[in-house]
Formats: C-alpha cells, sequence, structure tokens
C-alpha cells in the first residue's frame, strides 16, 4: 500500500514530535521508525497504548496519547501516482482477485480508512497487524495466496521495496519492484496480466 497506493513520509511526524521532546526530528526517525518497537506494533503484538507509552518513555515526550496520535498518523497525502493506481487496480478487479498485502499498524490503518477512498476498490486486504507478521516473511504472502485461493505460479506482486519483492520470489511469487505507473503497466503486460 505504502508509496503505491497511497504516499506517505514518516518524516512529517518525527518533526512535528520533536516539539515535545529534546530529541532532534532525525533522532525521533531513527530511533522508532521501521525499529524493532514499530515492528511490534505492526504485527499487532502492542496495543496503541502499548507503543505510545514506550515512545513517551524512550523520548521523554510531552503529549498524551489524545495529542500523539493525530501527529503518528497525518504522514499521508494521494498523489497523481496513486489516482493512477488506483484506477489501474478498478480496471484489473474487474478480470482478476486483487488484494492489498500491507505492513500497517492498527492507527495508520483506520486513519487510511477513515480519511481516504483508496481501500474501498479492494476486496481483499491483508494487513501486517492482522497477520501477525511483516513483509517479507513467508507466512504474510502464504496468507495472501489463501485470500486469494491462488497459487505463487498464477499471482503477479508488486511492492516498492525490492527486499519485499525478493520475500515473495522465494515462496515462487512473480514480484516486480515498484517503480512507476507505466513500468508497472509494462510489467503486468510482460507476465501476460490483460489491462
Amino acid at each position: 500500500m505504502g508509496n503505491v497506493i497511497i504516499d506517505f513520509n514518516h518524516r512529517i511526524a518525527a518533526e512535528r514530535i520533536s516539539k515535545f521532546t529534546n530529541k532532534t526530528g532525525q533522532e525521533i526517525y531513527d530511533l522508532f521508525f521501521d525499529s524493532k518497537l514499530t515492528s511490534l506494533f505492526e504485527e499487532g503484538k502492542i496495543s496503541p497504548q502499548q507503543f505510545f507509552l514506550k515512545v513517551k518513555e524512550i523520548l521523554n515526550l510531552k503529549l498524551n496519547f489524545d495529542e500523539f496520535v493525530p501527529i503518528w498518523n497525518e504522514i499521508f497525502f494521494l498523489s497523481e501516482k496513486n489516482t493512477a493506481i488506483y484506477n489501474l487496480a478498478c480496471t484489473l478487479k474487474s478480470h482478476y482477485r486483487i488484494a492489498l498485502l500491507s505492513n500497517i499498524n492498527i492507527l495508520h490503518f483506520e486513519y487510511i480508512k477513515k480519511t481516504f477512498p483508496v481501500l474501498n476498490n479492494f476486496p481483499n486486504i491483508i494487513t501486517s497487524y492482522e497477520a501477525g507478521f511483516r513483509k517479507p516473511h513467508p507466512e504474510i504472502y502464504r496468507i495472501a495466496l489463501k485470500v486469494l485461493r491462488v497459487s505463487a505460479e498464477n499471482c503477479f506482486y508488486t511492492d516498492d521495496r525490492p527486499e519485499l519483492i525478493e520475500g515473495a520470489r522465494k515462496l515462487g511469487i512473480e514480484g516486480f519492484v515498484f517503480k512507476s505507473v507505466e513500468q508497472l503497466e509494462k510489467d503486468l503486460l510482460g507476465s501476460g496480466v490483460i489491462i
């Protein structure tokens, strides 16, 4: 989902949070974005409140939970690229089973669902916090294949990070790194997908 169907920038939250602690935006970004703590949150192994209390403790943060949540969430935005991908997904949905597979925490997911219409087009959404695994763990790809009722060799997958594509390829899924809408269309056509 991230940087394909919806764009985001964690540095927006890091800079805003820096006003409530003695850490810089860069230190905050390095401290918990894509860290072990964030992994636990994205795998649904800790609750939003537990995540916040740990962040508050690490940063000596002068914010309460209700003040923190909007800052944490307001990092997403839609671009022309996102709109083009959404439209492509609408086209594909009429001929194929499609799914959205995302490493995401419950706060971000609920915020996106409420704020942006992009998820409405996906009948199948597999989130790391519900699955209990993050990409590139093989189990989350297996869950996606099961939800779609498709074998790995009959599945096309795109993501913006090469290591996530590699994780899918290890299971026999045909995967392509997302670079642009035009490249994605070429990759789809090259794989025999009708657009």
